[in-house]
């Protein structure tokens, strides 16, 4: 009887354990799906500070796959033993326990390369779109009128024009 109470007792922390990371799941799920939303509406009506959030979230999230790729290149055997810790009915997973560990390895950082390269390309587009929405927005189009040496800028006629109410 006291075997079967404690088993019970495990069974409750497992099911309480599965309750607190689908909440945890969740959040973050909403929290992305906020942090997505704020980007394009920053996007879409040219605030910047709207996009810093998400570009936040895409260095952290390139930062955690390189470590990923670097704890696979310094420690080559924890692949091995993440494929033991998967379920038996995981798909191909005999397949690929058959595998040589450095093929195994190389095919791994391989695919984690071409993941982490195209992150980057994500990064570098989201940054291009926060510069082009900051410059737009900071800076008015200077435009000069030379004659005879002299430089006559428009933005600054046009900022004094702002000032007054004409």
């Amino acid at each position: 009887g006291q075997y079967h109470l404690a088993g019970t007792e495990l069974s409750n922390d497992f099911e309480f354990m599965d309750d607190a990371n689908m909440c945890i799941a969740t959040a973050v799920s909403l929290l992305m799906i906020l942090i997505c939303a704020m980007a394009t509406y920053g996007a879409y009506k040219q605030h910047a500070a709207w996009i810093i959030p998400f570009f936040c979230y895409q260095i952290f999230d390139f930062a955690l796959n390189t470590l990923v790729a670097i704890s696979i290149l310094v420690y080559p055997n924890t692949v091995r033993d993440y494929l033991q810790q998967l379920p038996a009915n995981f798909p191909y997973k005999e397949e690929i326990m058959s595998m040589n560990s450095i093929c195994l390895t190389v095919i791994l950082l391989l695919c984690l390369s071409i993941t982490l390269a195209f992150k980057a390309y994500l990064i570098s587009c989201v940054w291009n779109c926060y510069r082009y929405i900051n410059n737009r927005n900071n800076s008015d189009v200077l435009v000069y009128i030379t004659t005879n040496d002299t430089a006559v800028s428009l933005s600054g006629l046009t900022r004094a024009m702002r000032g007054s109410s004409i």
